[in-house]
């Protein structure tokens, strides 16, 4: 059943983050380097304490220009409320959260510390062999 997969069997493990004294153009560099929009923001101990993504990177340039002032550092520009999910919920229940929200991503959290990200490709992958699974099953008599 669909219902029983788990954000942890899906989830991005190895994924992008920043720390929040990161350098603005940085971070720009290491976004576009591995073709995301936005990456968490953890502090020494793992802990998510914001998400950068590539909009809040140009109104951080944006600003900059108009002050003359183009940089700075993440913390500067990085969204503070976060929206996060546990490891354990389904994959189903994320489902219904990306499109109720219209978000592309959440950051996965384990006791306030970032584990993972899962994203609406990895909900993908989850229903993509979930249905080869079920396509590959014998028919029952």
């Amino acid at each position: 059943m669909l219902k029983s997969i788990k954000v942890r069997d899906y989830m991005t493990h190895h994924q992008v983050t920043f720390r929040s004294d990161t350098d603005l153009f940085l971070a720009i560099e290491r976004l576009l380097e591995h073709r995301i929009n936005g990456a968490p923001v953890v502090d020494s101990q793992g802990h998510l304490i914001g998400l950068i993504s590539d909009g809040d990177c140009l109104r951080g340039i944006l600003s900059g220009a108009y002050y003359e002032e183009v940089g700075g550092c993440v913390a500067n520009y990085m969204c503070t409320q976060l929206e996060t999910v546990s490891p354990d919920a389904d994959i189903i229940e994320i489902c219904q959260r990306f499109l109720r929200e219209g978000r592309e991503q959440f950051p996965v959290v384990e006791e306030g510390v970032l584990v993972g990200v899962i994203s609406r490709r990895d909900v993908l992958r989850a229903v993509k062999a979930f249905a080869q699974h079920e396509r590959d099953q014998p028919p029952e008599v």
